[in-house]
């Protein structure tokens, strides 16, 4: 027993990792095996897809904890940037949709924003900090500001970037199941019905996909921090980061800087030079996590080379569309523009729950990631890789959501995509509904006044943090209104929008996603402010409403999407 408690406080993180890969491995054959039935170029694309968000998903689980615990800036400020950032990646995805539509080729738009994001990844993997001539880390002037900008440069890079990317390999995506339809009802309506079902199928493997890599990137930053640390003497804390930056700053030794401080030495004891230390730490730490973005360049290239590689597979919706405009004779224009306004509607009613969604889903990297880091028990798991439950549970769960959907149209009861993303939004509201609770139930204070709190004042008031599970039931409920909501609602776009604007309407949906993700700091703010149940209170109230609403337009949007 003590053999495996040893194993287990060494190698947690490898032991998960591995656990995780074999667990996922049958599914990525029972997926292959599923895509044959559709596209050819399905796959490619989803892997394509896949290699630019294991690049990604490091910056999003480790962006940022990473500005706090290099920069030591408040929650709230890193919060900020986190949501432009995240703002920026969205927003940017209607400007290359316009980008991609107007010249007409989506292939060598796809292809630079690969190359764009590899650059900003190039620039958040350079190890800069400001230092002083005696090489001690220096919290604050030109220097520390000069860091700081070029690290948002790169940021931007990599938000314009996917922008140039994301909306418009979906769109190709989009395209493929088009021509799909197309070919099938040469044979017939009842090829063609079953070749409509598969849509929703083929988003959900393309999405499923993306998760593959997301499930392992959160584990890359910690694995190199950690070893990173190890080889310098160091263990790895949560909490030691920004004290180390307080008492920089302050020059406050307090008792749980001292008690953390001790258990941040692998030889323990008390440091002799407290200034020395806490450079030293924060140096260290942060440099693993700069390393951790080097993986990020390296799959972006792999992307690139599977795009470039396998791009004869992909579709031409440009050039498809403009021969097909110019057989519409003026009168079939007229017949045709109000269909085209009601679909138009029907996408933005919808955009419109969407950024409530993501205001409340990517909650992931903003208060989900505080209350990890301060609440919940990370002396053997660190705070990012929860980070992983989202995808692993995506990986998992989708087989089984398809199951129930295909067994409902079997039936002849088929769930439309519009009510399946109002359920998605309720479900979402049970994971806040159990942080609520939870957190009531534990009496939990604000985030800052947690964080303020050493060993004996916790167990003078009461207070424990949350073991493992609290992470594991909150991503569960959140990942099955994803599966609800997300991918379905690139399956809606690509239902509703008009053919000549394809890239456009992917663009508006990743635009509805850039709002939300715009107000995503309001978490820290509301989490540090509050006693936290407050907090979760709000997105609670936030998923709920927007259900209520999305519920009382089904029956429209199911007319419109016939």
């Amino acid at each position: 027993m003590n053999t495996l408690q040893t194993l287990w406080q060494n190698y947690s993180t490898w032991i998960i990792f591995a656990a995780i890969v074999v667990i996922v491995v049958p599914f990525i054959i029972f997926y292959l095996k599923e895509a044959k039935s559709h596209p050819k170029g399905l796959v490619a694309a989803a892997l394509s897809n896949m290699g630019e968000r294991f690049g990604y998903y490091i910056m999003n689980a480790v962006l940022l904890l990473f500005i706090v615990s290099k920069f030591g800036l408040p929650d709230e400020t890193a919060g900020l940037i986190y949501s432009v950032f995240y703002f920026g990646i969205y927003v940017l995805s209607l400007v290359g949709g316009i980008i991609a539509d107007r010249t007409q080729n989506y292939h060598r738009t796809i292809q630079w924003g690969l190359i764009i994001m590899a650059l900003g990844y190039i620039g958040m993997a350079i190890p800069l900090f400001s230092k002083s001539a005696d090489g001690l880390i220096i919290d604050g002037g030109a220097g520390w500001w000069s860091i700081l900008i070029f690290t948002c440069f790169a940021l931007l890079c990599i938000a314009f970037g996917n922008g140039l990317f994301k909306g418009n390999l979906q769109a190709l995506v989009g395209q493929m199941y088009d021509n799909f339809e197309a070919e099938a009802a040469q044979k017939g309506p009842e090829a063609l019905a079953e070749a409509r079902d598969k849509r929703d199928s083929g988003f959900q493997i393309f999405y499923v996909f993306i998760n593959i890599g997301g499930v392992i990137a959160p584990f890359i930053a910690p694995l190199l921090r950690e070893w990173w640390l190890k080889s310098h003497n160091f263990i790895y804390n949560a909490d030691m980061s920004g004290l180390c930056h307080n008492f920089l700053e302050n020059g406050d030794a307090t008792q749980k800087f001292m008690e953390t401080a001790e258990r941040s030495i692998i030889e323990g004891g008390v440091p002799e030079n407290l200034t020395q230390f806490c450079s030293d730490y924060i140096l260290t730490f942060n440099q693993g996590v700069h390393f951790s973005f080097i993986i990020s360049v390296i799959a972006m290239l792999i992307s690139l080379t599977i795009f470039f590689t396998q791009k004869k597979k992909f579709p031409q919706p440009a050039k498809k569309e403009a021969s097909a405009v110019a057989d519409y004779t003026p009168e079939e224009k007229a017949a045709m523009a109000k269909e085209i306004k009601q679909r138009m509607a029907a996408l933005f009613a919808v955009l419109g729950i969407a950024i409530f969604f993501w205001l409340s889903f990517h909650q992931n990297g903003q208060s989900l990631s505080v209350f990890a880091r301060d609440f919940v028990n990370s002396d053997q798991i660190a705070p990012e890789i929860w980070q992983a439950l989202n995808p692993l549970f995506v990986i998992i769960l989708t087989p089984l959501i398809m199951l129930i959907f295909g067994a409902c149209a079997r039936r002849g009861k088929p769930v439309s995509t519009p009510r399946k993303i109002a359920l998605g939004m309720g479900i979402a509201g049970c994971a806040y509904l159990f942080l609520t609770i939870f957190s009531l139930v534990k009496g939990y204070p604000s985030g800052n006044e947690f964080r303020m709190m050493d060993a004996a004042q916790m167990a003078a008031a009461g207070l424990t943090k949350a073991a493992p599970w609290v992470m594991i039931v909150t991503y569960f409920f959140l990942t099955v209104a994803e599966l609800f909501i997300s991918p379905l609602g690139l399956s809606f776009v690509s239902k509703v929008a008009p053919r000549n604007m394809v890239g456009l309407c992917q663009g508006l949906w990743l635009g509805a996603t850039a709002i939300g993700n715009l107000f995503i700091f309001v978490g820290p703010i509301m989490l540090n402010a509050w006693p936290i149940w407050k907090c979760w209170g709000v997105f609670l109230a936030i998923c709920f409403v927007s259900m209520a609403i999305m519920f009382g337009m089904v029956k429209w949007l199911e007319r419109v999407t016939k």
